[in-house]
């Protein structure tokens, strides 16, 4: 028996971004650079909170009076928050060390091909007319006389 996937609008949210991803990157290699490039954007974004978030817990006290300061977050607040971003980064770099090993794998153009062809198949794009067809098709009433395409 199989599970009916989540109808939440998160998930729904996600499958939407999943299939998307699919479509719009089907090799091995474009997989590849997409993924290595959305962890250095999230550690990249990550590390500059980071500074940022340290540089306020430096100047904190010093600008007490200041109003830029004054009601941001406590310093433990802010310690806290620093610490599970430097933890956050750590697990980042050890993604990225895994990644390099992936980027080692080549393979042939004929299985980039069958890339291309699985991805068509677990993620067709839903704009497309045949798919817009058969959707209005399935999602009839029973007994609908309807039968435009």
């Amino acid at each position: 028996m199989t599970e009916e996937p989540c109808q939440c609008s998160d998930c729904q949210r996600f499958y939407r971004e999943h299939d998307r991803l699919i479509r719009e990157f089907p090799t091995l290699r474009e997989q590849q650079e997409l993924n290595w490039a959305s962890i250095q954007s999230f550690r990249t974004l990550c590390g500059k909170v980071t500074e940022d978030l340290q540089k306020r817990l430096a100047n904190k006290d010093q600008n007490a009076n200041c109003c830029e300061y004054q009601n941001i977050c406590s310093n433990e607040e802010l310690e806290e928050a620093i610490n599970e971003l430097e933890n956050i980064n750590a697990y980042l770099y050890s993604v990225e060390a895994l990644m390099e090993r992936i980027f080692d794998i080549k393979v042939s153009d004929k299985i980039e091909t069958k890339f291309k062809e699985i991805a068509g198949e677990i993620a067709p794009d839903p704009l497309n007319i045949d798919r817009i067809i058969l959707n209005r098709l399935f999602h009839q009433p029973p007994g609908s006389t309807d039968k435009k395409n």
